[in-house]
């Protein structure tokens, strides 16, 4: 029966409808929770709620048939995991953490929840546009040093690759991409200095690096925002390729490395 034929006109009758609609709502949010499952159910509720309509944060339906790799990541990454999953389809389960990596010092917090209690073949990752950015009292400013020092940079990757390697997957390290002239809180030619702190640190735990610097570096003017650490559709669409590129190959060396392990 219709909410109308239920419901009488007046303050009343205002109460009675907004309690039935009340209810069909409610009736269609639990429907909705039936349909997913127990699994997107959990990834939803590690997803911050203004994150889960961007498609970088969309839950992946992991097919168990394909490897899977995980991407960490700040918003450069984010911006272009949608593009890396549709070039990997069918190849990969590409999966990403659940929100903005930040500095390393948030990757120390964080990583343990991150890779969660799965097994990975393949882990993508970057730190190096949030330790960088310089702040005075919280706030973006050339004139502040890094949010996270050079020296403590360099000692936090370090750990951080140690813990990753701990986990058995395939390491690619992704070089910090270009900060362009009058980036807020950001000075040119300084992921230049991350990167080559990464270098050393990539170096002594024998992990190949996947530059995202020198191939975008003479196309910021198409591929960069104006002033902005950030990429255009576009842009995005660029680093994916170098990105996927470099997960098939690490596929590829983790198959052979598996074959030839075998007895």
């Amino acid at each position: 029966m219709r909410s109308s034929s239920l419901c009488r006109g007046g303050v009343a009758g205002a109460l009675c409808a907004a309690f039935v609609l009340s209810g069909s709502l409610s009736a269609w949010a639990a429907s909705e929770a039936a349909a997913k499952s127990p699994a997107q159910v959990r990834w939803e509720q590690r997803v911050a709620r203004g994150l889960r309509a961007r498609p970088a944060f969309a839950f992946v339906e992991e097919d168990p048939a394909l490897p899977r790799v995980l991407l960490i990541g700040d918003s450069i990454s984010i911006g272009y995991t949608p593009a890396v999953r549709e070039l990997l389809a069918g190849k990969a389960n590409v999966l990403r953490i659940p929100e903005n990596a930040g500095p390393t010092t948030k990757g120390l917090e964080r990583l343990k929840s991150w890779l969660g209690d799965g097994e990975w073949d393949v882990i993508h990752f970057n730190w190096g546009l949030h330790d960088l950015k310089r702040l005075i009292d919280g706030k973006k400013d050339v004139r502040g040093a890094w949010q996270v020092s050079p020296e403590d940079y360099e000692r936090n990757l370090d750990k951080l690759v140690g813990r990753l390697k701990a986990t058995g997957a395939k390491l690619i390290w992704a070089a910090t991409t270009p900060v362009p002239e009058g980036a807020a809180g950001r000075i040119r030619g300084e992921a230049i200095e991350a990167n080559a702190i990464a270098a050393k640190v990539m170096k002594k735990h024998r992990v190949p690096t996947n530059d995202l610097y020198a191939p975008v570096a003479p196309h910021l003017a198409k591929y960069q925002k104006p002033k902005d650490v950030h990429f255009t559709p576009e842009g995005s669409a660029f680093l994916a390729k170098h990105v996927a590129a470099a997960i098939l190959k690490a596929l590829g060396d983790h198959d052979q490395g598996r074959q030839q392990e075998a007895p």
